[in-house]
């Protein structure tokens, strides 16, 4: 197995669980928090799918999915680039209010449409390029990848646990 199918199958395993998190709730579960100030599922899936998109973008020098289209209207949100989450006040993750399941899955297969074809044509070398000079030591490709990857993977455990939650 090389780089790239490694990669491809990390990232094909997310768009499943996305599904498994979101698929058949009321956009009133989709907000539903256990607790004052903690995340909901539709701010975890929002948010996930936003540092793939933004960090994705960037690694392609592109524009973000969120920027084309109707996306930000689907979360009642305005499209604000910088915005993916990070740092969120708990009126911000409320803010996040996602029109219905379908809104976050078509959300996220289109992030995910992009980040395929980018993970089909790495190579190892490709790994040690620096991509952010701000942090020390400075960030590779290949640090950044696995990064997102399993900051999508714990945030869509938290989701599909919260989901087991609704109704317990």
């Amino acid at each position: 197995m090389d780089v790239s199918d490694l990669l491809t199958e990390t990232y094909d395993r997310l768009p499943d669980l996305v599904r498994a998190a979101v698929d058949g709730l009321s956009p009133e579960q989709l907000r539903w928090a256990p607790g004052p100030g903690a995340n909901s599922i539709g701010w975890l899936v929002w948010h996930l799918t936003r540092v793939q998109d933004h960090h994705v973008a960037h690694l392609l020098d592109t524009d973000q999915v969120w920027a084309s289209g109707e996306w930000a209207g689907r979360f009642g949100l305005t499209t604000d680039p910088d915005n993916t989450g990070y740092g969120h006040s708990p009126a911000q993750v409320a803010a996040v209010r996602p029109e219905s399941a379908q809104a976050l899955i078509d959300y996220y297969e289109a992030v995910a449409a992009r980040t395929g074809p980018f993970l089909a044509g790495l190579r190892a070398a490709d790994l040690d390029r620096v991509v952010d000079e701000s942090w020390d030591p400075p960030v590779t490709l290949g640090v950044r990848l696995v990064s997102i990857a399993e900051d999508d993977q714990q945030h869509v455990g938290q989701a599909n646990y919260l989901r087991g939650l609704i109704g317990a």
